[in-house]
């Protein structure tokens, strides 16, 4: 084609599209508040099952028939969307994800990523959409703290320890930020990522319509404290430079913080505005968690449950309200709570979380009927056919069966089994709303 008919082409091709340059067919895009697909809205209920790499391998802990049936039940429920881990670092913790991605410092293990390839390529086959991310704050899969320890040769600190603090472990992983190194090899893995083939479906992972969103991290924050406020103007620069470097690659998928809220930005609502305004960034996240908040206790929830209800409609609205101020999407991707009298047995009931999940759900639903830039969620989390190996003690144990909850936390404690029919019930009820909408 010569210049002259390339130009007459391009001509014809905006005619047609009404001068807008059009998203390619099976990827998620964004149109002002909302999410598209295929020239449709697209809103969403779907999970977290982070895990599903790992459930994907042929390594220690893979089991492929597992991964089928437990997708082929997500999908027979509506739930369509998966959030999962893309990445996991290290070997020197007992708490942390079990075979990771990349054991040692710029080495990945092949098993893994093959992993992916086969979860993204079963994903298709179901229409399914993945949200993938590729760093975490939290020691649980490695990530950050994982990355300067392995640089600066100091020990992580980790906070499950008696001789370390939250605080230090913090501080600690959000040194991340400034580290240079670090963030070289970081980019280095986000690169091999993007730019992989798919060994199954021969796709190439950035031509992947099965992917929504790259997202940069697991829960990133600034750190804590005095010393975290100080790192905002660094870890507003590192948002915003690692999403521009995503997107010199891949031009064809979303990009996302992965960001909790202002429980993410130690109460900064402009830090979050501003992290969330770039324009790299095309939609905002967060999380709600009213257990880990305090909120919320299990063991006395007559006095508890309905001021955290109220705490997290406010939280919600808030958030509500800053994606309707910056023109973007929002998604709650991450929400749950223990099954009644804090019990890790799937032998529980779930009185309290169904009653939270439907609440949460209809919220989310009334928002995106009205119009409004709550457009989908994730809740935490899939736990499906997998099962605490001690119900009593939750520890996770190489060898155990992957529950949806991290390994640096009680096995079962948020986690939505394969027997829970009254919540499997809630799930498919507003999965429908939403996918009618």
């Amino acid at each position: 084609m010569n210049k002259f008919s390339l130009i007459a082409f391009v001509v014809v091709l905006l005619i047609v599209s009404g001068g807008k340059a059009q998203t390619q067919p099976g990827f998620v895009s964004v149109k002002k508040t909302s999410f598209e697909l295929n020239g449709k809205a697209y809103r969403f209920l779907g999970t977290n099952m982070w895990y599903g790499v790992n459930l994907a391998a042929l390594a220690e802990g893979g089991d492929r028939e597992r991964l089928k049936r437990e997708l082929d039940m997500l999908k027979a429920l509506g739930v369509k969307n998966l959030r999962i881990m893309g990445a996991s670092e290290g070997l020197t913790q007992t708490n942390t994800v079990y075979p990771p991605i990349q054991p040692y410092l710029g080495q990945y293990d092949e098993r893994l990523l093959e992993g992916m390839d086969y979860l993204l390529a079963e994903m298709a086959k179901r229409g399914m959409k993945a949200v993938i991310f590729l760093n975490n704050f939290w020691v649980w899969s490695g990530g950050m703290s994982q990355y300067v320890s392995w640089l600066t040769r100091e020990p992580l600190p980790n906070p499950f320890k008696p001789e370390y603090t939250w605080t230090q472990f913090m501080n600690f992983s959000a040194r991340f930020y400034t580290n240079e190194q670090a963030n070289r090899y970081f980019h280095k893995y986000i690169k091999t990522i993007i730019l992989r083939k798919n060994s199954i479906s021969g796709i190439t992972y950035k031509d992947d319509p099965t992917i929504m969103a790259w997202q940069l991290a697991n829960e990133p924050r600034p750190g804590e404290g005095q010393t975290g406020k100080n790192n905002y103007p660094v870890f507003i620069r590192w948002i915003k430079e690692t999403a521009a470097f995503i997107k010199s690659m891949d031009s064809n998928h979303l990009v996302s913080t992965g960001n909790e809220g202002l429980a993410g930005c130690i109460g900064s609502e402009e830090v979050y505005k501003e992290i969330h305004k770039d324009p790299n960034i095309d939609y905002c996240t967060f999380h709600l968690w009213i257990l880990n908040w305090r909120w919320y206790d299990p063991l006395n929830p007559e006095a508890t449950f309905d001021s955290a209800l109220v705490k997290a409609h406010r939280y919600l609205n808030q958030h509500i309200r800053f994606a309707n101020e910056i023109g973007k999407p929002l998604v709650l991707e991450e929400f749950g709570i223990p099954r009644d009298g804090h019990s890790y047995s799937p032998e529980a009931s779930t009185h309290y979380r169904d009653v939270y999940f439907r609440q949460i759900f209809e919220w989310i639903y009334q928002n995106a009927k009205s119009g409004g830039p709550l457009s989908g969620s994730n809740f935490w989390t899939w736990g499906g056919e997998g099962r605490p190996g001690d119900p009593q003690k939750a520890e996770w144990k190489k060898g155990d069966d992957f529950t949806g909850d991290p390994p640096q936390e009680p096995q079962g404690r948020n986690s939505v089994f394969s027997s829970d029919s009254t919540t499997l019930e809630i799930l498919k009820e507003f999965a429908g709303k939403m996918d009618e909408l």
